[in-house]
């Protein structure tokens, strides 16, 4: 339907239907022109709704609520609608909650700065305990 609506003005939809059909994609003109004039589905008109109501509550706490917070919020405003629906919802809209928990950031170099040369030094020890040697590696837990 997008595409179609996009290019219609250039080529015509009668073409453009032709050449989809051609290439693996059958429809019809007038199946173009019955989907363009249908009524949106009630889910659609509900989820258009629910939309509103859970980028207001998103926003009003400061992009912190995640699903579960915004569902309930939901409830008490007496919106009826399952968590499922407000997560699928919130995933569409790109809304994330905040989360709990330390990231977790390991050294990356900046390959724009140049890296300090290695001083070649030698760690081979004349007796014991004079020369020392540390290595670090990160485990993620």
């Amino acid at each position: 339907m997008t595409f179609i609506d996009q290019h219609a003005d250039v080529f015509g939809v009668e073409p453009i239907c032709r050449v989809l059909t051609e290439h693996g994609c059958p429809i019809s003109t007038s199946t173009y022109y019955a989907a363009k004039n249908r009524p949106p589905s009630p889910r659609a008109v509900r989820d258009a709704e629910l939309d509103e109501h859970i980028q207001r509550i998103h926003t009003a706490d400061y992009g912190v609520y995640g699903a579960r917070k915004v569902w309930q919020q939901l409830l008490r405003q007496r919106v009826r609608v399952a968590r499922c629906t407000v997560e699928r919802r919130m995933r569409a809209l790109g809304l994330q909650g905040a989360r709990r928990g330390k990231r977790i950031r390991t050294t990356t170099p900046d390959p724009g700065h140049a890296r300090a040369a290695d001083l070649q030094r030698d760690f081979t020890a004349q007796r014991p305990n004079a020369a020392w040697v540390a290595g670090f590696t990160h485990v993620t837990a």
